[in-house]
């Protein structure tokens, strides 16, 4: 008896229904499987919900690397899905699986059309396989493009398109069958929720409210709270909801576009929207949707484009990047703290000349996504760098009078400088392992051509692209350790810049860049917790172990 598994693949979330596609896959490949004498079905079944098989590569489907560890250990002899169609869409990877599966002596076998899996000295059905995986794929192409088209014209029209229901709506059956057979969705209001999009709204056009404001107003209020989408309120919520034309009735389409696998988000000129609202689903009138978009894009030019572009003379700049960013988190609620600026604009009052000053602080992320967060959520970096920079020094005055202190730091930096170099190393033999692989391939090329090879022309192609994608990777790889390493030296170089001056070292630290400042910052301090009581840093090496009694003292508000 053949032990065969099956394989069930659905593409929506609508499909994973009772009624839906899954149900009738799963049925009718049972029932195929039962007319074969000598099959007996596996109790275990390979599953994919909500897969594309057209967008995502073998590679990246787990549910097939699966399928294929489990045909290298011999458990299983044969695959049955409903539709070829199901194993994928992309014409020369799902041609090279095929033939991988097949040569772990696994065939594939489809209830539309049997058996799809040729030998491997079999060309033409090779080329029949190739031409199988071409026509799904330009299939999926040509279908993408329609089903876009027609959704644009559908959503100019009013139509929703479907996805998840945004907040303030649920989506409720129509009572429309679509042509599938599948039972549509409508968007219907939910009053509650619909009043806290009105309040938001008021919020922002009104007292012109930024997102994190208003996040942190709604979570401060325990009702407001307790209609947060997943338990609590952030920023990037408040601006879907006031950017999102659905409030005013207007459905859209193509507000986002997917790139190298990421989405990104589009101008609202590039939009596709209705053409008139639906009142069934508008919560905000045009006029208030409208000016509240205005309203924001002042404040946006207010805020970022009013000291680059109105003639205002900055007097401070914060550029970017501050000395303890690397070590510095939040003493309140655990988080790591951003580079952030406060804005401070006046006007002189004898010539009207407009100034503005850009005060450097470390701001906690929490905070600045809206999340209620106790006492100060943002600390002036002046302040916060004068406190650590003179327990830094009296720290490093410590260093300067033991020499077995300094040698633990060169040994760690000696260290960690050959075991960078040991990796490159590594990687070079691996990526060297790599361009014989393409090599030898490469030279097989034309035994395949002519029918003496195991393999077929598109199977080693196949094997090669995959092969360069590697190599890639392989290269970033080295590149990046060897950027890594000679930071490492740079680092290295600055520190015995920074030893040799260490006498006066405070001078030294108040006059140096930040990048400069950095570098003793990151190779001396591990964590710097910081509230408006306290600021407690924890140093890489701890003092008592080389010296008999604490030296850190309390003078500058600092607890250990």
């Amino acid at each position: 008896m053949k032990r065969v598994r099956m394989l069930l693949r659905v593409s929506s979330n609508q499909q994973l229904e009772a009624d839906g596609d899954l149900s009738v896959q799963r049925q009718l490949v049972k029932e195929y499987v039962e007319k074969q004498a000598d099959w007996k079905l596996d109790t275990k079944e390979y599953f994919e919900g909500s897969n594309s098989g057209y967008k995502n590569a073998v590679a990246d489907r787990d549910v097939l690397q699966e399928a294929l560890n489990d045909a290298r250990k011999r458990e299983y002899d044969i695959l049955v899905a409903y539709k070829d169609d199901r194993i994928g869409r992309r014409m020369w990877e799902i041609g090279a699986y095929v033939m991988t599966l097949k040569n772990n002596d696994v065939d594939i076998y489809t209830v539309k059309d049997g058996c799809i899996s040729p030998e491997s000295d079999d060309i033409m059905g090779q080329m029949v396989l190739a031409l199988r995986y071409g026509n799904a794929q330009k299939s999926s192409s040509d279908t993408g493009m329609r089903v876009k088209d027609t959704a644009q014209k559908l959503v100019q029209k009013g139509k929703f398109m479907g996805g998840s229901a945004p907040y303030g709506y649920e989506l409720v059956l129509s009572g429309e069958i679509s042509k599938h057979g599948r039972a549509l969705h409508h968007l219907v209001i939910i009053p509650e929720q619909a009043e806290v999009v009105k309040y938001i709204y008021s919020l922002s056009l009104n007292k012109e409210y930024g997102s994190s404001k208003i996040a942190k107003l709604l979570n401060e209020d325990e009702r407001y709270k307790s209609l947060a989408p997943k338990d609590v309120w952030k920023s990037g919520t408040i601006t879907s909801i006031l950017t999102n034309p659905i409030y005013a009735g207007h459905v859209a389409y193509k507000r986002r576009e997917r790139k190298n696998g990421k989405y990104h988000r589009l101008d609202s000129e590039e939009w596709i929207k209705a053409t008139s609202p639906n009142i069934n689903i508008q919560i905000i009138d045009g006029d208030t949707w409208n000016r509240t978009q205005d309203k924001r894009k002042c404040r946006s030019d207010k805020y970022i484009k009013t000291l680059e572009h109105k003639n205002v003379k900055v007097i401070r700049r914060n550029d970017g990047m501050l000395s303890l960013i690397d070590v510095a988190y939040c003493g309140y609620c655990g988080r790591k703290l951003t580079n952030g600026t406060k804005y401070n604009y006046w006007t002189i009052k004898d010539t009207g000349e407009k100034r503005a000053s850009k005060t450097p602080v470390y701001r906690c992320q929490s905070a600045q996504i809206g999340i209620p967060h106790e006492k100060a959520n943002q600390f002036r970096a002046d302040k916060i760098e004068k406190i650590v920079f003179e327990c830094l020094g009296e720290y490093i005055s410590k260093l300067q009078e033991n020499e077995d202190i300094m040698s633990e730091i060169e040994a760690n930096q000696n260290k960690e400088k050959k075991a960078i170099e040991a990796e490159i190393k590594k990687l070079n033999k691996e990526l060297d392992k790599i361009t014989h692989g393409i090599e030898v391939m490469q030279s097989h090329i034309p035994e395949a051509m002519t029918g003496d090879y195991p393999l077929s022309v598109e199977e080693i192609a196949n094997a090669i692209h995959r092969q360069q994608e590697q190599e890639e990777v392989q290269k970033q790889l080295i590149k990046e350790k060897e950027q890594t390493l000679k930071e490492t030296a740079v680092r290295n170089s600055e520190w015995e810049e920074l030893k040799t001056k260490l006498p006066t070292w405070k001078q030294v630290f108040e006059e140096a860049d930040c990048h400069t400042q950095r570098v003793l910052v990151n190779k001396l301090i591990e964590r710097i917790d910081i509230t408006q009581e306290q600021i407690v840093i924890r140093f890489k090496i701890n003092l008592c172990d080389f010296l008999p009694q604490p030296r850190m003292s309390d003078d500058f508000g600092v607890s250990q």
